[in-house]
C-alpha cells in the first residue's frame, strides 16, 4: 500500500526489456539482475517476467495515466479485430434469441387466424 510522500521508482522501458533479455537468453538469475541495474526489489523483476509472458514487450510499457497510445500498432490492431469477432457472435447470438424467442408465438397465432 502507498504511504503519502512516499516516491514510486520509475524504470526506463529499454531497461526492462534488456533485464528480460539477460534472464531468458543469458540465463542470468533475479539477484544478478538485481545488482546490476540497482533495482531494490527481487519482486519487481518476477512482475515483469509475468507481464512479458502474458503480452510480450507490450506488457511492459507503462500504462499508468490516460495514454491511449499504443506502442505496437499490430498488437493493438488485433485486439481490435478480436473485439469485433466477440461483437459479431454476440450480435448474432442475440439476433437468434429474438427471432427464435419472439417469433415463435407470433407464428402461431398467424397460423390460428389464417
Amino acid at each position: 500500500m502507498a504511504r503519502k510522500g512516499q516516491k514510486f521508482n520509475f524504470y526506463p522501458h529499454e531497461m526492462k526489456v534488456e533485464a528480460i533479455r539477460l534472464h531468458l537468453e543469458e540465463g542470468w538469475t533475479y539477484r544478478r539482475i538485481m545488482e546490476h541495474f540497482g533495482i531494490p526489489d527481487r519482486h519487481r523483476i518476477k512482475v515483469w517476467m509475468k507481464k512479458y509472458k502474458q503480452l510480450g514487450e507490450f506488457g511492459l510499457t507503462d500504462k499508468r495515466g490516460n495514454r491511449e497510445e499504443y506502442v505496437d500498432q499490430d498488437r493493438y490492431v488485433q485486439k481490435l479485430k478480436r473485439e469485433n469477432a466477440m461483437l459479431k457472435k454476440c450480435l448474432k447470438i442475440w439476433m437468434q434469441e429474438v427471432y427464435g424467442v419472439n417469433t415463435k408465438p407470433l407464428r402461431k397465432q398467424l397460423r390460428r387466424t389464417m
